[in-house]
């Protein structure tokens, strides 16, 4: 039964940065990833990463004080501000230090890091690599764990935490490739394992983005918080909802309608196509509602006055996309785009060290919920998360370790290991005839229809009623798939009692919140409302479902104000 001072779950770009601290601190550390490294889904972010380095000659004003400004004006004063403060503080020395460990950012003509302007930022401060930033620092953390000797457990699949005397002990995992079931005995876990976007019947995540990494946490005990706040991208490529980077729009391309407008000079003159994420998602539903889409489903990122030079230099990622999967070269014509589920700015409920409310159990990155991002996340935000609180959690983890802040014995983690190889043989004979499949499907297209981007009472509650259906269905699986090796039905119809809870909480937060705020907008009450709703919601766990409780925001500077772009 193997056993390590700090055990990190998830080995994208804030699970390498935290076992990496770990090290730092002279503990040892460990990730447990349902895939190889390099394909965690933190390589599929394109645009860039947000710091203040004032690189860009429209920049020079910048400051993490502005930074700090206008990512809780972006979040709707949803975010705690404290947090926010925290990382854009350290936003500069966690680039530095990605760029002293080898990272290829693009560059000025000064030999700086390049910086590009995004979505709702006054300055040019999303430092990039071309278009392909996430690839390339999840090399970058890679080769410094290989370097630092982090152990890496490859295509081991979390089934359950370990928690016994009222805190986590470990981790039960499903070694993929051969079928084995163990237990792992860990000092501290730390939840790395990214978003929950497959709960959605259209979104820009990979399918191992499941959100099953909330529901082990939710289901031992830790709350959820901030899950109604789904950010959806305005620019997917139609029909397969690959994400087509907002850097296309950071480096000038327009939207257009099928009339040849720039149509968001009506919903954010200002900003045009860099107001955020949410205000451009619903502009371009607005336009497909009233008639102005093409074939009612798509409009048009146009690249083309660029030029092939720019496209090429800045976004030949982009351009592989389009060419790959819509036939579409952006060098000689528009590219069909459409929003998609993209971001769970929700999560499991820490603080900025990464602890959550359960004793052993951290968190960060896109399955945290710090705040930092509130009610809508900024572009270029996300990734810097995962490397200013994925060192964080790191720092902590080992400071709790190595105090003996959390021991672990061999008799609860043989008993939860004992109880998950039950349930998978019976998942394996199975009780039922219901199709795992069909049911994951019914829920991702009842979270696309009544929690997308507009909701409303009604039907936020039709898609609270299918999900309870769907639940009670799932008891009454078909048999899973016998076979050992490779066993990804076995895997997937042991995460979907989980995926459906998760879904409930996100639901059941948007039915509860009655105001329209960042992501989260309720056709029938269409304003913000700081009087009643300007807090967090916590949503806990019980036998009945659900159970939401407030929590108050942290404002500590920036009262809130009109957000207008």
């Amino acid at each position: 039964m193997p056993y390590h001072p700090v055990l990190v779950v998830g080995g994208g770009l804030a699970g390498l940065r935290a076992a990496l601290e770990a090290r730092f601190q002279g503990v040892e550390a460990a990730v447990l990833s349902l895939v190889h490294p390099l394909r965690s889904h933190s390589g599929a972010a394109q645009g860039g990463v947000n710091a203040p380095l004032a690189n860009a000659e429209e920049g020079k004003d910048d400051t993490p004080e502005r930074h700090a400004y206008e990512t809780v004006v972006g979040s709707d004063f949803l975010a705690d501000q404290d947090a926010v403060e925290a990382m854009t503080r350290e936003a500069s020395e966690r680039i530095f230090e990605l760029e002293h460990w080898g990272a290829p950012f693009s560059r000025t003509p000064q030999g700086k890091i390049a910086q590009r302007p995004f979505g709702g930022g006054a300055f040019p401060r999303t430092c990039y690599a071309a278009d392909r930033t996430g690839h390339y620092l999840l090399h970058t953390l890679y080769e410094q764990a290989l370097k630092y000797r982090v152990k890496v457990y490859v295509e081991w699949a979390a089934l359950s935490l370990v928690v016994a005397q009222g805190q986590v002990q470990g981790v039960v995992a499903l070694h993929l490739p051969s079928g084995e079931v163990e237990a792992f005995s860990a000092g501290a876990v730390i939840m790395a394992t990214g978003g929950a976007g497959r709960l959605y019947l259209k979104s820009t995540n990979a399918l191992i983005n499941t959100g099953y990494g909330l529901a082990l946490a939710y289901n031992s005990g830790a709350p959820l918080k901030d899950m109604e706040f789904v950010q959806f991208h305005p620019t997917s490529l139609h029909g397969s909802n690959i994400l087509i980077s907002e850097a296309a729009r950071g480096e000038g391309g327009y939207l257009l309608n099928s009339q040849g407008e720039r149509f968001m000079q009506k919903y954010a003159p200002r900003f045009m196509e860099l107001a955020p994420r949410d205000i451009v998602a619903r502009s371009i539903i607005t336009e497909l509602k009233e008639g102005r889409g093409f074939d009612g489903a798509y409009v048009l990122l146009d690249l083309r006055h660029l030029g092939a030079e720019r496209i090429l230099e800045r976004l030949p990622g982009i351009r592989e996309l389009a060419i790959s999967f819509a036939g579409v070269d952006p060098i000689e014509k528009p590219i069909p785009v459409e929003p998609a589920q993209h971001y769970t700015m929700g999560g499991i409920d820490c603080n900025i060290w990464g602890e959550s409310p359960l004793p052993g159990l951290l968190a960060c990155g896109e399955c945290a919920c710090v705040s930092v991002h509130g009610a809508n996340r900024l572009g270029g935000n996300s990734l810097l998360e995962t490397v200013v609180f994925g060192q964080k959690a790191g720092r902590r983890a080992a400071e709790l370790a190595r105090a003996g802040a959390f021991t672990s014995n061999d008799g609860p983690l043989k008993k939860a290991l004992e109880k998950a190889r039950t349930g998978i043989e019976e998942l394996k004979r199975g009780n039922g005839n219901e199709d795992p499949a069909s049911i994951r499907e019914e829920m991702r297209r009842a979270m696309w229809e009544g929690v997308g981007i507009f909701r409303e009472k009604e039907g936020l509650g039709r898609a609270i009623a299918r999900l309870q259906g769907l639940r009670e269905r799932a008891r009454r699986l078909r048999p899973a798939h016998s076979g050992k090796i490779f066993n990804q039905d076995l895997l997937r119809c042991w995460e979907l009692p989980g995926q459906l809870l998760v879904a409930e909480a996100v639901a059941g937060g948007a039915l509860r919140r009655e105001e329209s705020r960042g992501s989260h907008f309720r056709l029938d009450f269409p304003q913000r409302d700081d009087a009643r709703f300007l807090h967090h919601t916590l949503a806990h766990l019980t036998p009945e479902g659900p159970r939401f409780e407030p929590r108050e925001v942290a404002i500590t500077r920036w009262p809130p104000e009109v957000r207008k772009y």
